[in-house]
């Protein structure tokens, strides 16, 4: 594969209270939130929109197991089922099958940390 992460999907946290977590990035450095975070729109260089996803979760959540961290990563990737193909036969462990919405693709792995990485296809246009 040539190409495998194309740019960062989005950034997910822990926090007491995603609520206030939420309002305050809203009032002091202006994110645009709304119940899921703040979407931040760029273009990439051959000027098509994407999108990067900033999420504060609940301490309670369980979206990011088997990691025991209190944060995840989501990288943007070029064709989903190939890549966790080729993961799969380098001996990375998947974690759960892929998911797809209209949004993208959805897969995850466990780096050498122990961190689970989400990795999306997205399809940004649903979005717009």
């Amino acid at each position: 594969m040539k190409k495998r992460v194309t740019g960062i999907g989005g950034l997910f946290f822990k926090t007491e209270s995603p609520k206030e977590t939420k309002d305050w990035y809203k009032k002091h450095l202006r994110f645009n939130t709304d119940d899921f975070g703040c979407t931040f729109w760029w273009k990439d260089k051959e000027g098509n929109d994407c999108s990067t996803q900033w999420s504060p979760f609940g301490q309670d959540t369980k979206y990011y197991e088997p990691s025991k961290k209190d944060f995840m990563f989501n990288y943007r990737v070029e064709n989903l089922p190939k890549l966790l193909k080729t993961l799969k036969e380098e001996g990375v462990t998947i974690v759960g099958d892929m998911q797809e919405f209209e949004y993208g693709k959805f897969g995850w792995i466990v780096d050498n940390d122990g961190n689970k990485v989400e990795l999306w296809e997205p399809m940004d246009s649903a979005f717009l």
